[in-house]
This record gives structure tokens, C-alpha cells and sequence, in this order.
């Protein structure tokens, strides 16, 4: 099996490397301003965290436990934690063009469709069910980040080049300020992450650091 381009040991010097490679682009620094903040999990599902399966992103294990950290963070200020899960009914009923487009589907109600345990949401913790890349679309994320009156959202999960950046131009099309943790987004390879987050930090969102984020709560 191929080696990952990241992993729990490298992640560190890989984002100071992947930070440095996109600083002409990430010129828009943002400070989070918590009582308005919220973090979105994107599609932290066995589906795509589960080696054995046909989706499995690469990136996924090594960036769940800075997804641990920002969670407890936002927990810990009692600020919502937003969670998203890509899920389908059938091919027939809602696959569309991604039937087609990709080898295999995410059903829902299936052991695969569950968010891995070390990130499960808690009662009362928003799960949002998305049919496409955007977890805005055709959702209620947009009615739920209204009356939560949030105006910043941190981001992770996966895939940086899908669902992260669709979901994040969807956001700043809605005057959202993004910021992007880099160790904590993932794809299959560096290739398509770096092009990620360089053209999130050209026009659309803050790149920086789980750190970073963390820091801001004091805890």
C-alpha cells in the first residue's frame, strides 16, 4: 500500500510546508470572533475514514486528532458544533450525476454513513444530511447558522478539494468570514490539497493552523 502524504507524525512540518508554499494567496488573516463562531465537521464518516473502503481518504486519520481538538474547544465555550454527513436513499432517488460520476455511494442508515466514534456528535448537536458536495445545498445549514446569528465558521474534515471548498465558497457567498485549519482538512493526495487550500486562501477563506484556533479560546 502506498504511503500516505500525511500522517499523525508528519502533519506539523507538512502544514508549515503547505502554509509557506500558499502565503502570496492567504493574505486576508482573520481573528476569531468566538461568541459568533461555529465549527462545521464535514463528512467525517466511516465511509471515508474506513482504510477497507473504496472511498477512503488517505489524510483522514492523521487529521482527527486536531478535528478532536478544535471540537473540544468549541465545546468547551459552549459555541455549536456543526456536523455534516454525505448521504444518499438510493442511486435512483437522489444519486444524480454523482451515481455516475463516482464508483460507489454512501447509503444512509448504514454502519458506513456513521461519523467515526473519537468525533461522534453529542445529543443535541446539529447532523446535517447532504446529497452533494455543498453542505448548503438543499439543506439547513443556512436557517440554523441565522439563528445561531454566527458570523465566523472554522472548518474541518473532508475532502479539502470537495466538500470542504465547495462548502466554504457557499459560505462566503453568504458573507461568512472562513477560516481553514490546514491540519485539519484532508484529501487523497497533496496534490489536490495544496490546490486547495491555495485557492481557498486567493478568494475565499483564511488558511491557518488548529493551533491557531485553539489558541483563541485560552484553554
Amino acid at each position: 500500500m502506498q504511503k500516505p502524504y500525511v500522517t499523525v507524525e508528519n502533519i506539523r512540518s507538512k502544514t508549515e510546508q503547505w502554509l509557506k508554499e500558499i502565503k502570496p494567496y492567504n493574505q486576508h488573516k482573520m481573528n476569531l470572533d468566538i461568541p459568533k463562531a461555529a465549527l462545521l465537521v464535514i463528512d467525517m464518516q466511516k465511509f471515508f475514514l474506513d482504510s477497507n473502503s473504496s472511498s477512503f481518504t488517505e489524510s483522514g486519520p492523521a487529521i482527527v486528532p486536531n478535528c478532536q481538538k478544535l471540537i473540544k474547544a468549541f465545546r468547551s465555550y459552549k459555541r455549536p458544533v456543526i456536523y455534516t454527513k454525505h448521504v444518499h436513499k438510493s442511486v435512483e432517488l437522489d444519486g444524480g450525476i454523482l451515481a455516475w460520476w463516482w464508483q460507489d455511494m454512501c447509503i444512509d442508515g448504514t454502519p458506513e454513513s456513521e461519523i467515526i466514534e473519537h468525533l461522534a456528535p453529542l445529543p443535541g448537536e446539529k447532523v446535517i444530511k447532504k446529497h452533494r458536495y455543498s453542505s448548503f445545498y438543499n439543506t439547513d445549514l443556512d436557517i440554523t447558522l441565522r439563528c445561531l446569528s454566527i458570523t465566523d465558521i472554522v472548518f474541518c474534515g473532508v475532502m479539502s478539494n470537495i466538500c470542504v471548498e465547495s462548502t466554504v465558497r457557499d459560505a462566503y457567498f453568504r458573507d461568512i468570514r472562513c477560516l481553514v485549519p490546514a491540519d485539519a482538512v484532508g484529501s487523497v493526495n497533496e496534490q489536490l490539497q495544496l490546490g486547495a487550500l491555495r485557492g481557498m486562501a486567493f478568494g475565499f477563506a483564511y488558511i491557518t493552523k488548529t493551533d491557531e484556533i485553539v489558541s483563541s479560546f485560552a484553554i
